[in-house]
């Protein structure tokens, strides 16, 4: 039984990867799963300098879910080239570093700075607000889609994933424009933009006022997303948003991913991931799927 998938020519031992934010480095959880056993470990968001993030409180219950507005809160790059990279080193999955900036020169810092170091690829974390824009994410245009693709490109040693917005009117839009760029591989959908208020205190539940919603409440959606995309686009694609176990994943891989990240789950169940990966073989010993690929995009 083959459960390896190819991601613009990285080999990944099964196609479960954890979402960026949700499992830090993996140093914490490493101590509960064996990361060995997942394709790929996705990095929190690294940037060219240290982010403090938003003021508190940041994250908020919400039915099927949760809402956060960390503000990519992150050490820099160096403290993570120097601390993270050598503890990812040691176990044998893929590390995809996650990157994020507020201006494009933000971005191209990073990944120049990353070009010589032992990290398999990188995502480009392109629902961050371009600050000479005013404001308004990199990802939510497509002519800033394509163009920072374009850069990226020209600047990265590693292949490039660019992670997509869902705070669009139209992803397959979005898609085509990092296509175009020259993007090797796409990740959806990051978080909805959402609001809690807290009615005893009257008040937003995150200082904020707005944030990322994620989990299963997001989930019907995001796998519409991915479906789309896979339709509209010719590069392979990782999807994610609201995976709590194998069958979510399962539907996402039968939508067009060939991959998939497992986020807001590791919060409620460190276990997740790998239980997704132990799900997804079970699922495949199930109804005698022999290769993984023969499920990627096969619900048309």
């Amino acid at each position: 039984m083959n459960t390896k998938v190819n991601l613009a020519g990285v080999e990944l031992k099964n196609p479960v990867m954890t979402a960026s934010g949700t499992f830090g480095s993996g140093e914490e959880y490493s101590e509960m799963i064996d990361l060995n056993h997942l394709g790929a470990v996705v990095t929190k968001g690294v940037a060219n300098v240290p982010w403090p993030g938003n003021p508190t409180p940041r994250i908020a219950e919400t039915y099927g879910g949760m809402i956060n507005a960390i503000g990519l809160q992150n050490p820099g790059m160096e403290v993570f080239i120097k601390r993270d990279i050598p503890f990812l080193k040691k176990y044998d999955t893929k590390i995809i570093v996650n990157v994020c900036g507020k201006t494009t020169e933000d971005y191209i810092e990073v990944v120049e700075r990353l070009a010589d170091e032992p990290v398999d690829m990188l995502e480009i974390n392109i629902s961050c607000p371009n600050v000479k824009e005013g404001g308004i994410a990199f990802g939510q245009d497509p002519k800033a889609v394509e163009a920072i693709t374009r850069e990226v490109k020209k600047h990265a040693k590693q292949p490039v994933i660019m992670k997509l917005s869902p705070n669009v009117t139209d992803i397959g839009v979005m898609a085509k424009a990092a296509e175009a760029g020259g993007a090797d591989v796409l990740s959806l959908i990051n978080t909805l933009t959402g609001m809690k208020i807290d009615i005893n205190r009257r008040t937003f539940a995150v200082a904020n006022k707005t944030g990322g919603l994620s989990g299963p409440a997001i989930k019907p959606i995001a796998v519409r997303m991915v479906y789309q995309v896979a339709n509209a686009v010719r590069l392979p694609i990782i999807g994610m948003g609201g995976i709590m176990n194998a069958e979510d994943a399962i539907e996402f891989i039968l939508a067009g991913a060939t991959a998939v990240s497992v986020g807001t789950a590791n919060f409620r169940n460190p276990y997740a991931a790998e239980e997704v990966v132990r799900g997804i073989e079970n699922y495949m010993k199930k109804y005698d799927v022999e290769d993984i690929r023969d499920l990627i995009g096969v619900v048309q």
